[in-house]
């Protein structure tokens, strides 16, 4: 049975011009035409219609299905494999930037309005780098104190930005005064500045205990996005967020030891 490029644009759902153009580059020519001159598409070119839409719609553009069809059995497999990949990197992208976009809307919602200049009065060269908040989102979705974190976040005013931002200000200066002054980062000053940390994030965000303020620490050292947001790179040093990091652990260690009473207890 044959099929005229009308009946099969109504029933395949593309166009008679799509249809046309497929004619054109080769990849689909009707078997058959009419004494006419009209274009007629047996069964078989039917099936070979449904293999195009499937590539089409996988995202392959028509050289690359006309190199599949060609020879099916040797390269089919080899394109789908490597478009399962495409679209796999492709569905993580998007997942991420949905989240980003969720957070933004978030942040929106507080009624917190920040001119570019309070937004820098505020927090100076502290940047929040998406692409790293996008992917602390996802580490640790299932966290209850992530979710803690980026609800109380989400809640602070204007005036408790200024208020966190200005102790961390301080305690940065302090950090890097001992850094400078070749304290050892397991000694009684860069413990006591990492314990200031670990409860500045539990006054602010979410409960901070020492074993949860060393995997904060370890991402200082393994991703520099993460420092950022602690350290701004132009206040930085060679080693200081090893040091930074060392001192958390160190801390914590003096917290199992029962050396110290945490000062969230006095």
């Amino acid at each position: 049975m044959s099929y005229s490029v009308g009946q099969v644009s109504a029933f395949a759902g593309v166009t008679v011009r799509t249809l046309h153009h497929y004619d054109k580059a080769g990849l689909l020519s009707p078997s058959e035409r009419t004494r006419a001159g009209y274009r007629l598409y047996s069964e078989a070119d039917l099936a070979r219609l449904q293999q195009i839409l499937f590539y089409r719609e996988l995202g392959f553009s028509l050289d690359e299905i006309v190199a599949i069809l060609r020879d099916p059995q040797a390269n089919a497999v080899e394109y789908l494999q490597a478009r399962q990949r495409q679209l796999s990197e492709e569905i993580a992208r998007l997942q991420q930037l949905a989240k980003v976009a969720e957070r933004a809307v978030e942040v929106q919602q507080t009624g917190v309005s920040l001119s570019p200049q309070e937004r820098f009065e505020v927090f100076g060269e502290i940047t929040f780098d998406l692409s790293y908040a996008t992917q602390a989102e996802l580490k640790w979705a299932h966290s209850e104190g992530q979710r803690e974190s980026m609800a109380r976040a989400a809640a602070h005013t204007k005036e408790d930005w200024r208020q966190l931002m200005g102790e961390a200000t301080a305690w940065r200066a302090e950090l890097l005064a001992s850094f400078d002054e070749g304290e050892p980062s397991d000694g009684e000053r860069a413990m006591d500045l990492a314990e200031e940390h670990r409860l500045h994030i539990s006054r602010w965000f979410t409960s901070c205990p020492p074993d949860m303020h060393r995997r904060i620490a370890d991402d200082f050292v393994a991703d520099p996005r993460a420092f950022a947001l602690v350290v701004p790179p132009s206040q930085q040093r060679p080693g200081l967020a090893a040091y930074t990091a060392k001192a958390v652990h160190a801390n914590a260690a003096r917290h199992a030891g029962g050396r110290t009473a945490s000062q969230e207890d006095r």
